[in-house]
């Protein structure tokens, strides 16, 4: 995790990725929690149902928008499978964001997706990819997969996987969101109300996330 991060009271994000994090407004709920926090996240969303990175950048509306829009942090998020099946794909669509993202002068933020339900064993891979391609651009890992993985070991409930066995409940966007928190504000997300869930399932859902925010930045810190 970036020192300068834990700092930013207040962060501008742009958001770049598919039905993973436009499903129940991923970003909006991460707002919504910075902001009961004490933060104030301003943010944009350019998705396409599917998208993988390679195809935001060829269609040109993400470059633009990171080279007019002032933001603080660019959030990336790649195709959920390519990760497992061509992960030099993956990196080479990451590289060439990376370097537009920081003659911006912004930073980038890598939004490691998880496992489809039917696909458990794969976490390990896609977990992989992320940390790899972070660790060379020196690039933000928000660990989402990482706290999916660790609750699903655990816990029946609550369900994270919506019916196709891909797309996240609402839970599982809630768990995501708890994960950036966690990562971009160094924010823990216990104690949080809302969103629409009980409070059993909230207190799970943000002690999962704040656990897998602490084991990364423990295992990047040594």
């Amino acid at each position: 995790m970036a020192d300068g991060l834990r700092r930013n009271t207040q962060l501008k994000i742009l958001f770049i990725g598919n039905s993973f994090t436009a499903r129940n407004d991923l970003p909006g709920l991460i707002a919504q929690m910075a902001q009961a926090r004490g933060k104030l996240l301003e943010y944009h969303l350019i998705s396409a149902g599917g998208s993988s990175l390679r195809r935001h950048w060829n269609g040109g509306q993400a470059l633009k928008a990171i080279n007019n829009g002032g933001y603080s942090l660019v959030v990336l998020q790649e195709q959920s499978t390519l990760p497992i099946k061509n992960p030099n794909r993956m990196y080479e669509s990451v590289r060439l964001f990376d370097q537009a993202i920081k003659e911006a002068r912004a930073k980038t933020v890598l939004y490691m997706t998880w496992a489809r339900q039917n696909s458990l064993q794969s976490q390990k891979a896609i977990t992989d990819a992320y940390e790899s391609i972070g660790r060379e651009l020196g690039a933000t890992v928000v660990p989402v997969g990482v706290a999916w993985q660790s609750l699903l070991h655990k816990h029946d409930h609550p369900v994270l996987y919506d019916r196709d066995q891909s797309h996240p409940t609402l839970a599982g966007s809630y768990l995501a969101a708890c994960v950036f928190l966690g990562t971009l504000f160094r924010e823990s997300p216990v104690g949080l109300e809302g969103a629409g869930l009980d409070k059993k399932d909230r207190d799970l859902l943000q002690g999962a996330a704040w656990q897998a925010c602490k084991a990364i930045a423990g295992t990047r810190s040594k």
